[in-house]
């Protein structure tokens, strides 16, 4: 009986932060699949560009991401604790950084956009079309930082409600704009790639209004600036040595994922084309798993904050039983959603074919990303255990995966889709290692600390 309640209560508290989250998602992918369907009836070209170029904006939500997580793991354990003070804190350090990092890109985006449109590929049409959508993105990134820290704060200490109200109103307004830009609505000029940028720009600076907004009335977290500056060489360390290497596992996978695009790039026009609805249907069928993920870890990283080790070892293998049932059902989706997938396409009959067998690749592909992501990023993170994803996924993704898709591609010259799915065996290869450490239960720690706030801990 005593089990069964436990059961109860685990489902109860983490379906309350899981379904905010998956809606969040769902809309962060509805996103990105009406960029690629609107881009769809303009031409081929477009929305191979835009593909390309957002490889930049991947990369730096890695970024975004990584700084979430270790903003996200320690303030659920000091929420926990009931120490809101370095809540505030840790958002400030968090902030900082994120802010430097996004002004550093932005000026990139603006200043040399064909050179970065050049790393994928060699294509001068695809070159410049990139770089129009690039210089204008680039003005969104630092509004996009400074709302992804405040809103996984927000989310560490179970407010995912207002975080998904805020994304609602972001996501909506871009795929507004995205018909109003791309069909010339309302009298507005057909703007094409541009005028997803265009979109995607103003949506994020209303969203960054909204969470101004929130902050102004919140009780409990702030989005303060002034927070940036605040010092404290306790927080400030435990933040660096958890996470930099959750930032770095997240840029170092992210870049090499980007390689795979690198890689098709150059392979032609039609292998880039069909991996851009790919992306968009496997974003969709994983939205909860990847959720699972993030619920999970709140949830867990809340009960090892309040020192209950045992307890959080018995979520986390109900959270991992939720995780295998949601990747089932991601790939039952994916096969189920095929055939219209390619009635709608308007595609060449090559890049037809590659996306056939692209999309029956990632319907059991995704259980493997599904499983790995769960473990990863919020099981053993949730504990502070942020080295082991780094060292695993920097040698499965640069050592295994993404030389064996160069070696595939341009020494063996191997077919398009062999190429392919020799890149998605990288997620399985892993699986081994991480299931151990797992089983191993050294990932579950209790990382808050008293003290904080003596004098000689602040600078």
């Amino acid at each position: 009986m005593k089990e069964k309640c436990t059961d109860t209560g685990f489902y109860k508290q983490i379906f309350r932060l899981l379904l905010p989250i998956v809606v969040q998602n769902l809309l962060s992918a509805a996103v990105n699949s009406a960029d690629v369907v609107m881009l769809n009836y303009v031409d081929q070209s477009a929305i191979s560009a835009v593909s390309l170029a957002a490889n930049y904006a991947n990369v730096l939500f890695m970024v975004y991401y990584g700084l979430g997580t270790g903003a996200t793991l320690l303030c659920a354990q000091y929420f926990g604790k009931k120490d809101m003070r370095a809540i505030e804190v840790v958002e400030g350090i968090a902030l900082r950084i994120s802010v430097i990092l996004s002004i550093c890109i932005s000026t990139a985006a603006f200043c040399m956009p064909q050179l970065l449109m050049r790393v994928f590929t060699n294509d001068e049409q695809l070159i410049a079309t990139g770089a129009g959508y690039l210089r204008i993105m680039g003005v969104t990134y630092i509004c996009w930082g400074i709302i992804e820290i405040y809103l996984s704060v927000l989310r560490s200490i179970g407010r995912v409600t207002v975080s998904m109200a805020l994304n609602v109103l972001a996501f909506s307004l871009n795929i507004l704009l995205n018909a109003v830009f791309i069909f010339g609505l309302f009298g507005m000029p057909k703007l094409g790639a541009v005028g997803v940028a265009i979109a995607t720009a103003t949506s994020r600076v209303v969203e960054l209004l909204g969470c101004f907004i929130v902050s102004a009335f919140s009780k409990d977290v702030k989005l303060k600036l002034s927070l940036m500056f605040v010092r404290n060489k306790v927080l400030f360390k435990d933040f660096v040595q958890l996470a930099v290497p959750a930032l770095a596992n997240d840029v170092i996978w992210g870049v090499a994922f980007s390689m795979y695009s690198v890689i098709l790039g150059h392979l032609g026009n039609d292998a880039v084309a069909a991996n851009s609805l790919v992306i968009v249907v496997r974003n969709i069928s994983t939205v909860f798993c990847f959720a699972v993920a993030s619920a999970g870890g709140i949830l867990l990283g809340r009960v090892m904050g309040e020192g209950n080790m045992e307890k959080a070892k018995s979520y986390a293998s109900k959270m991992m039983k939720l995780t295998v049932f949601a990747g089932l059902c991601g790939g039952v989706l994916i096969l189920a959603i095929t055939p219209a997938v390619l009635r709608f396409a308007s595609l060449s009959d090559t890049a037809m074919h590659y996306l056939k067998y692209m999309l029956y690749i990632n319907s059991y592909y995704i259980m493997g990303a599904a499983v790995n992501t769960s473990l990863i990023a919020g099981v053993f993170r949730a504990g502070g255990d942020t080295r082991f994803g780094l060292i695993c996924d920097t040698i499965d993704m640069w050592c295994y995966a993404v030389p064996l898709g160069f070696l595939a591609a341009f020494v063996f010259k191997l077919p398009v889709m062999w190429v392919y799915f020799l890149l998605c065996t990288d997620e399985f290869v892993k699986w081994p290692w991480v299931i151990r450490r797992y089983k191993s239960g050294k990932w579950a720690q209790n990382i808050t600390r008293d003290g904080l706030f003596d004098k000689n801990n602040e600078d």
